[in-house]
């Protein structure tokens, strides 16, 4: 019995075993490309994201908000036209310090988004807000499904999180247990998103079941709602009738 157990048991562990293996191989996969933190210091500016910029020694541009332009550039008393679309934050503060050197002895700035515009991704499937969604830098798995709001029927145990390449073969793509993070607050499957990706909720199986049904009577309501309709009208109309009796 004993020899049994173990023969029928080891093939079942080994399953599992490579199950989390795939699973683990999946996430580096998908995270190979996105070894550095997303943060938003590392948010890459792009049209028409909005700016704000602090300079407490430099007057002429201190507390000025700057949108940034079709061309990507933004326009500063004293250094007229800068260039800074695809730049972070830090290296477009960076660039305005150099550009003030001529002006300013050790001039300091600082820059932060104040509107962020010009990246997005994608959140489809079961959820009441579907759609492209304002990419910030910090935007993870579960800001995401907080933001679009999953329905009752979606399922939240196989959110699946896509991220495109220009290679369709090198699409990464993993599997994320809502479920379970929310209950045990396991939080390493929480990852943060790259604008483009794209996550979507599935329905449960019973709740796909009801989706096909209501494909296949869709057709037929406006029959039914024509049926319902005559008895409606004959009940207003002897309401009516009704009244004016009295």
């Amino acid at each position: 019995m004993t020899l049994r157990t173990s023969v029928i048991g080891t093939p079942l562990l080994l399953l599992l075993c490579a199950g989390c293996a795939n699973r683990h191989e999946d996430l580096l996969h998908f995270l190979k490309d996105h070894e550095h933190l997303v943060t938003a210091a590392e948010y890459r500016v792009g049209i028409p994201d909005g700016m704000g910029i602090s300079a407490p020694r430099v007057m002429e541009i201190d507390g000025v908000t700057q949108t940034v332009g079709p061309e990507g550039k933004i326009s500063l008393r004293l250094l007229g036209q800068v260039r800074v679309v695809g730049m972070t934050p830090k290296q477009i503060a960076a660039k305005l310090e150099a550009l003030l050197q001529p002006y300013y002895e050790n001039p300091k700035v600082q820059v932060e988004i104040t509107r962020y515009a010009s990246q997005k991704y994608y959140v489809f499937g079961e959820v009441s807000r579907p759609g492209p969604q304002v990419y910030t830098g910090k935007d993870s798995v579960i800001d995401a499904l907080s933001k679009a709001h999953p329905t009752f029927i979606a399922w939240r145990a196989q959110v699946k999180v896509i991220r495109p390449a220009p290679d369709p073969e090198e699409n990464a793509a993993i599997h994320v247990d809502l479920d379970k993070m929310m209950q045990n607050g396991d939080l390493r499957m929480n990852v943060l998103l790259e604008p483009g990706d794209i996550v979507y909720v599935p329905p449960t199986p019973l709740g796909w079941l009801g989706n096909r049904v209501s494909e296949v009577l869709y057709p037929f309501m406006p029959v039914y709602q024509a049926y319902q309709l005559p008895p409606n009208m004959m009940d207003a109309t002897d309401r009516y009738e009704d009244e004016d009796d009295d």
